[in-house]
């Protein structure tokens, strides 16, 4: 069986024993280092060898940016995830173009990490073959790769969205969704920096579709507040 090697750079030590509880609480994956900023992470890289490195992209001496324009610099063989803060679009793009294999949005839930360590097991073991391919291998060796397999499948039934509904924040709102365990219709807002009306309209229809699930929080002083889940 694949046993995959992991590094962590992140400069949060709280954070970083987080990541590395989740990690190891994955079958087949293995923490091998731990760096709290990129540029030693960029060295423990050349000496430890890892599959995949876990790297925040806010950091001191050397952020998450310029690691990654590094390791592809060095050539380095190694797969990156970013667990970042970090959602505005111009980071978005320049993470995507550095050919990260997915981009987890702090803060997030455990669920959230074995799925995509659990989607990057299975990319590992279909790379590992030396046969020849199919489309129809290479289509779902993609899928693993550019981390679109479970979003696709979540919203492969949205062919035409109400009107006024654009599709790029309803991804957006999904993929918050799964980086929390639950969250409020004025938290969703915040961690997609659409306005809370917007929200909640994003919200509402993926309830009807059945796409995500709502409980009721009673927290004492004051109405109840609607909680939001992807299932």
């Amino acid at each position: 069986m694949v046993q995959i090697k992991v590094l962590l750079i992140e400069d949060d030590p709280m954070v970083r024993e987080v990541n590395r509880q989740f990690i190891e609480k994955v079958d087949h994956f293995q923490v091998i280092g731990q760096a709290s900023n990129g540029l030693d992470g960029v060295t423990q890289i050349r000496q430890h060898q890892p599959d995949l490195v876990f790297m925040d992209i806010f950091m001191p001496e050397q952020d998450g940016i310029t690691s990654l324009h590094k390791i592809r610099e060095l050539d380095l063989p190694v797969d990156v995830i970013t667990v970042t803060a970090a959602n505005d679009m111009d980071t978005v793009k320049q993470v995507l173009h550095l050919g990260v294999f997915d981009y987890i949005m702090k803060p997030f839930s455990f669920e959230r990490v074995k799925g995509i360590l659990e989607n990057y097991l299975r990319f590992k073991k279909q790379t590992q073959t030396e046969r020849e391919l199919t489309q129809g291998e290479l289509d779902q060796l993609f899928h693993y790769r550019d981390g679109t397999l479970e979003q696709s499948t979540l919203l492969q039934t949205e062919k035409n969205l109400p009107k006024g509904f654009n599709r790029t924040t309803l991804e957006k709102v999904v993929h918050f969704l799964q980086s929390v365990d639950g969250a409020s219709a004025e938290e969703v807002a915040s961690g997609v920096g659409i306005a809370r009306v917007t929200a909640r309209r994003y919200l509402d229809y993926l309830e009807k579709q059945e796409k995500i699930t709502m409980d009721v929080h009673y927290g004492g002083i004051g109405r109840p507040i609607n909680y939001y889940f992807s299932k």
